[in-house]
């Protein structure tokens, strides 16, 4: 169960990532969620190194915290996915 959680909030923060960030994003749909997930999990560590513990209740600080990891990743996993889209066009 703890696996579909994972995907389902990374699907959900990969996407509200891709909201925020301006412009058009390449990425595709797995890729956004695997940066989703990637930034949950980050920013959990971020959080438990800033002392945000888990807390009965909405933890909005570690949410924070993996919604700004979610877009950085998203970001620069976007531009590194377009770099390697175009190398491979120019190529054929």
């Amino acid at each position: 169960m703890g696996w579909l959680w994972a995907i389902i909030v990374g699907f959900v923060l990969g996407l509200i990532a891709k909201a925020i960030i301006p412009g058009k994003q390449h990425s595709p749909l797995w890729l956004t969620t695997i940066c989703g997930i990637l930034g949950a999990i980050a920013g959990n560590a971020i959080a438990r190194g800033f002392g945000i513990a888990e807390t009965p209740g909405i933890d909005w600080g570690r949410h924070l915290f993996q919604l700004v990891a979610a877009v950085v990743i998203v970001f620069f996993v976007d531009m590194l996915y377009m770099q390697m889209k175009g190398k491979r066009t120019q190529r054929t």
